[in-house]
């Protein structure tokens, strides 16, 4: 008789189990919430309106000489130039800060308006909160650079021509594998740049502080930057996150330089997986009784 009365309250958690939301639909909801935030719309306007500005800047001084690499030299002979041109100019800070701006405040924006205790109790674990928070920091991550490379290539299309243009080693490409070429540039940029993104979701999570984490995360990047530039590390430069900020750039040779890719694929890993799984830890074991 008392194992029989036993058995209802053992199924009530396969109950509550099933009506449990998915990671997909808790997703979901983060990207409601980002798009519903101020800060989210700082970064997406800083790399809409970087290459408008090169756009006609470039415009207004038609005809100057230009120094530096291949894609300087004929700006103004494929609009298709363009984009690969902010890559190199945003890929270093400015694409980082924006990624920043939500991935360092995706946990802290929680903490600020007391409302993770409400979240966890919409029958959602921790887990999927996680899950749901990084993915939607990446999410963003990817928006802003592949809205920065769209308004560089329409605005540049739109100025100077769908034309063939050279590759770094000089080789021309027809205009169609040009564009391919730049989506898929930008997509290798994508991967330490989720790692960036990783380290910002950890910082977040840990320091419960918006402007410590955005800080903490560009911080990082400029430091990085730094040590490059010390005498005697130079062995060091190839495992730096800040040094795969450039390996897009082996898709942009002929033939296609796959090394640089390859090795910013795994370096970057060492970087992005540990940061996710030490801000899991932290998020894990945090107290959220009071907000």
């Amino acid at each position: 008789m008392s194992s029989a009365a036993a058995a209802p309250p053992a199924a009530a958690p396969v109950f509550e189990r099933s009506r449990r939301p998915s990671v997909l639909t808790v997703y979901r909801w983060e990207l409601r919430k980002l798009a519903s935030q101020k800060r989210t719309y700082l970064g997406l306007a800083l790399v809409i309106v970087l290459p408008l500005i090169f756009v006609v800047f470039e415009s207004l001084r038609h005809g100057h000489n230009r120094a530096g690499n291949i894609f300087a030299t004929e700006i103004t002979q494929s609009g298709l130039a363009t984009p690969v041109l902010m890559l190199l100019f945003m890929s270093g800070f400015f694409l980082p800060l924006a990624s920043a701006l939500v991935s360092g405040d995706i946990f802290a924006n929680e903490d600020a308006n007391g409302t993770l205790k409400t979240i966890l109790t919409r029958s959602v674990d921790r887990g999927q909160v996680f899950a749901a928070k990084a993915l939607t920091a990446m999410t963003y991550a990817a928006t802003a650079v592949f809205l920065s490379a769209a308004v560089a290539t329409v605005a540049g299309v739109a100025s100077w021509g769908f034309h063939s243009v050279r590759t770094f080693s000089g080789t021309v490409v027809s205009a169609p594998e040009a564009l391919l070429l730049v989506f898929a540039a930008n997509a290798v940029y994508l991967i330490p740049l989720a790692a960036l993104a990783g380290i910002g979701v950890l910082l977040s999570a840990a320091t419960r502080n918006s402007a410590a984490a955005v800080v903490g995360t560009i911080g990082l990047v400029i430091m990085l930057f730094i040590v490059a530039q010390i005498p005697g590390l130079e062995g060091i430069q190839p495992y730096l996150l800040t040094e795969q900020f450039q390996a897009w750039q082996g898709l942009l040779r002929t033939p296609t330089d796959w090394a640089p890719i390859a090795h910013s694929a795994w370096v970057c890993a060492l970087y992005g997986v540990p940061s996710l799984l030490a801000g899991y830890l932290v998020f894990l074991r945090r107290d959220v009784a009071g907000g």
